[in-house]
């Protein structure tokens, strides 16, 4: 609706002043917003109006789930996600100062249940909260004054899951052995690298553009809402294959990989490497200084013939690798 329908004055709109309450100073008279306010749409008419447009696109605030009064049987396995917040980037020297769990059933297929529990606590770390992480997190050296990580309570839903799920496994789960050692047997999923999202529509896979691009706003970069929102997105329904994002993951997790070792690989095939996938290990957790990538165990012949050909040039070499399940990978 526009002022010229009313007034014969070519004015738009806003839909976002209150003009029921005649907002002072709008330029809207009295008769207008007595007559805006009879013709009022309802939320759901005005939101259906706005999307029929195609001009407009609407997300909604992402509300969490509640946890279940009873837990169905038909879901015996149990699954976490987690998150955490950090003074840095690494997990020798920097500290978790927050972290948000959810806990959830699952069957063997990757269909969700029930949640089973959530946790969220704050932990005040041994040094002040650097002012960048302040920006991003919103966490402040007052808010974590005096607070600790409830073990006990993290403990109750740590202990039973199936499956650890991180949207940056490689990130989180160093930082949470280093936490606990609860964590260390268990096995994890990566959201973000265990999933083709770019198959299912997805232009990014940061958590922000998965939430967005699904409909959906929250409350991003505090832990227990990112789990929130990382939970709606896998278990995201009709996709085309049938098969949900969590599914896909749960059925990721269950596969060997080998990690491959590019040991003494010439320096200036550097930037082959790194374009391939290839991650730099400087050695210091135990394992060769060297490139490396994982690979599904069907992939590991042509991963060395690669090697062989391309950046060894040498049909006798031999890289080392390194088998692993979901309960070795992510590891530091």
């Amino acid at each position: 609706m526009t002022q010229q329908h009313l007034t014969g004055k070519p004015a738009q709109f806003d839909m976002f002043i209150d003009h029921a309450n005649g907002e002072e100073g709008s330029g809207y008279s009295p008769s207008l917003v007595r007559r805006v306010r009879s013709h009022r749409m309802q939320e759901a008419e005005m939101l259906a109006h706005l999307a029929a447009t195609g001009r407009y696109r609407i997300l909604h605030r992402l509300e969490p789930r509640q946890v279940a009064g009873s837990v169905r049987p038909e879901y015996p396995l149990h699954g976490v996600i987690i998150d955490t917040e950090t003074t840095g980037l690494d997990h020798r020297k920097d500290e978790i100062i927050e972290i948000g769990v959810i806990a959830f059933t699952f069957d063997g297929c990757g269909v969700i249940g029930d949640i089973t529990g959530v946790y969220g606590g704050l932990q005040q770390p041994a040094t002040t909260i650097p002012a960048e992480i302040t920006k991003i997190t919103g966490i402040t050296d007052e808010m974590v004054d005096g607070q600790f990580i409830d073990i006990p309570m993290l403990r109750s839903l740590i202990e039973p899951a199936d499956l650890v799920i991180a949207h940056n496994a490689r990130f989180d789960r160093p930082f949470c052995e280093a936490f606990s050692p609860m964590f260390s047997s268990k096995a994890w999923a990566c959201s973000n690298a265990e999933i083709d999202w770019p198959s299912r529509g997805f232009e990014g896979t940061k958590l922000g553009y998965l939430i967005g691009q699904a409909g959906f706003f929250h409350n991003g970069h505090r832990a227990v809402d990112d789990c929130f929102a990382l939970l709606e997105i896998l278990d995201r329904k009709g996709e085309a294959d049938g098969i949900s994002p969590f599914a896909e993951l749960y059925n990721a997790s269950q596969r060997s990989r080998v990690r491959i070792f590019a040991e003494n690989s010439p320096y200036d095939f550097k930037d082959h490497l790194k374009a391939r996938g290839y991650r730099w290990s400087d050695g210091a957790e135990g394992g060769p200084r060297s490139w490396w990538i994982e690979v599904d165990e069907p992939d590991l012949e042509d991963e060395l013939r690669y090697l062989r050909t391309e950046i060894y040039q040498y049909p006798e070499a031999d890289p080392q690798t390194k088998n692993l399940t979901a309960f070795d990978r992510f590891k530091a």
